[in-house]
């Protein structure tokens, strides 16, 4: 099986039906914030359903930087490695199976494969945000077969630079996508809501605006300096997570044409006609990646904080967050499986720490 080794766990998995940034930006020494490590509005869990996460099992190990994670309906996962610009499958019956990398992608530091989705209508066919050395763009790509067609590009020109890319997508129960993009280092384009930039997008399934966008182009909210982490709660309201500068990681409740501040304010204290973060924390602590919302709770995968990062949530309020799952190193995704566990992966072969043996690897992680 290549560099990956699926463990013997796995295939009860199957049988159970199994759901990035550069040194600048997660990884980089920041002078020491003069935020608490993780604030957020007083009160604890509303969900006492659980009370600890526990791994398993390890799902796969020997992956490249795994970024985005689909399902198929017969329990098997797409999971997308960033830096080998590839995909694999992971079967129900316990098989790794590489479906071909997507051709002419830029890869080295945040760049490369990122988000992939499944279009809710065809699961062969798979939504991937991908990094050229021209721009980001989403891609269409058809899974048919077991290889992976040339992609088709429906949205292209999304701004590139050394850093910042953005990279989720997220399909709404409507059909439409949602994209998220960094700014490209470049601060300006986050205020601008005719670019591309340093936004929340939602788009059809050929890459045109969504009918009923607040400012008539592909425009959701904007202001973001690079938003990695896209999730919908039981009641359909979408949350982000997203990496500040120097002084606070946020995860935000995503409002319609909301303005999320960046670069004129970065964490809470904008002010009138700008979206506070509902919760907090220093870049010190976090860097948010993969955001998934399970059991009335919003779980954020943390880069450079190493753990996953649990905020209980009660409809638009978010309380008090808790650190789990330290000892793997860098977390850069969380996504819950149809078994109702999270799958989480590991971070350690992008270039930032000396890899353990057996990573990157996914982790099945359970409640108790």
């Amino acid at each position: 099986m290549d560099r990956r080794t699926l463990l013997s766990s796995a295939a009860a998995i199957g049988a159970a039906a199994l759901v990035g940034c550069s040194r600048s930006d997660d990884d980089a020494p920041r002078p020491t914030p003069s935020t608490p490590a993780a604030t957020g509005p007083a009160g604890d869990a509303t969900d006492d359903s659980w009370t600890d996460l526990e791994v398993a099992d390890t799902v796969a190990t020997g992956l490249n930087v795994p970024w985005g994670i689909a399902f198929l309906a017969d329990g098997a996962a797409l999971v997308a490695q960033r830096d080998d610009a590839s995909v694999v499958r992971i079967g129900a019956d316990g098989g790794v199976d590489e479906l071909g990398a997507v051709p002419g992608l830029t890869t080295g530091g945040e760049a490369g494969l990122l988000g992939i989705a499944l279009d809710p209508d065809d699961e062969s066919v798979l939504y991937a945000y991908v990094t050229t050395g021209a721009d980001n763009r989403v891609v269409r790509l058809s899974t048919d077969g077991g290889r992976l067609s040339e992609p088709d590009p429906i949205l292209t020109g999304i701004p590139v630079g050394g850093r910042h890319h953005g990279g989720r997508l997220l399909f709404a129960p409507d059909g439409t996508l949602f994209v998220a993009t960094g700014d490209a280092g470049d601060g300006a384009l986050a205020q601008d809501r005719a670019s591309l930039g340093g936004k929340i997008l939602r788009i059809t399934t050929e890459g045109r605006a969504a009918d009923d966008n607040p400012f008539d182009n592909r425009t959701w909210s904007y202001g973001h300096r690079n938003v990695e982490g896209l999730a919908f709660d039981a009641d359909g309201r979408l949350w982000a997570s997203e990496f500040g500068e120097k002084t606070a990681d946020e995860l935000n409740l995503i409002e319609r044409g909301g303005n999320y501040g960046w670069p004129q304010v970065e964490g809470t204290g904008g002010g009138d006609g700008l979206v506070d973060p509902l919760v907090t924390w220093s870049t010190d602590d976090a860097s948010p990646a993969g955001l998934a919302v399970a059991r009335s709770t919003a779980f954020l995968a943390a880069l450079q904080g190493e753990c996953v990062w649990a905020v209980p949530l009660e409809g638009e309020k978010a309380g008090k967050p808790k650190r789990f799952l330290t000892g793997h190193g860098r977390l850069r995704n969380v996504v819950v499986a149809p078994d109702d566990s999270l799958w989480v992966t590991t971070s350690n072969t992008d270039g930032r720490q000396v890899p353990k043996k057996g990573d990157d690897r996914i982790l099945r992680v359970t409640f108790s």
